[in-house]
């Protein structure tokens, strides 16, 4: 059996601070994926995350999805397609763009982030439990000043390499 994190000359390669987020992230993940199998939605997977987290309830563009999680449009319209197959999602017309598709939660969809979103309470009461719930509050501050250190970042070196 593997692993999760990789070897790098024989021992685990460090972790470092983005990928101790992701480890929590899919620790956290894989609780709401046991708790959609139980309730009979055994075809979501942890792909489909990105899918339903950046979905509006009044429809979104496999585009604007596939910008919102960061991935090509054409990884997003193979995640939308098994989703839709399943009946998770709908395709309709947009009446701003008779060119585009919004994609739209079926009943079934609904139901899925209904239960994921269900869940948070639990989660996070889970998480003041082990960590106490001040320093869950800190952490939810940290981790925005982290999201907008990283933007700013970002946008630092996207302007270096224009100039």
């Amino acid at each position: 059996m593997s692993t999760r994190i990789p070897l790098l000359h024989g021992s685990p390669r460090p972790v470092n601070l983005a990928v101790a987020l992701r480890e929590a992230f899919v620790a956290l993940n894989d609780l709401v994926l046991v708790q959609l199998a139980a309730a009979g939605h055994r075809d979501v997977r942890s792909a489909h995350a990105a899918v339903f987290q950046y979905l509006d309830d009044s429809g979104t563009t496999v585009s604007v999805l596939a910008e919102r999680a960061q991935m090509t449009k054409q990884a997003m319209a193979e995640l939308v397609a098994h989703l839709e197959a399943h009946g998770y999602l709908t395709r309709e017309p947009d009446p701003g763009d008779r060119r585009a598709k919004l994609v739209l939660p079926t009943e079934r969809g609904r139901k899925v982030i209904a239960l994921a979103q269900g869940m948070v309470p639990e989660l996070e009461s889970a998480i003041a439990q082990e960590v106490s719930e001040e320093r869950l509050v800190t952490l939810r501050r940290d981790l925005e000043s982290i999201r907008k250190a990283a933007l700013a970042y970002k946008n630092t070196l996207n302007a270096s390499s224009v100039g």
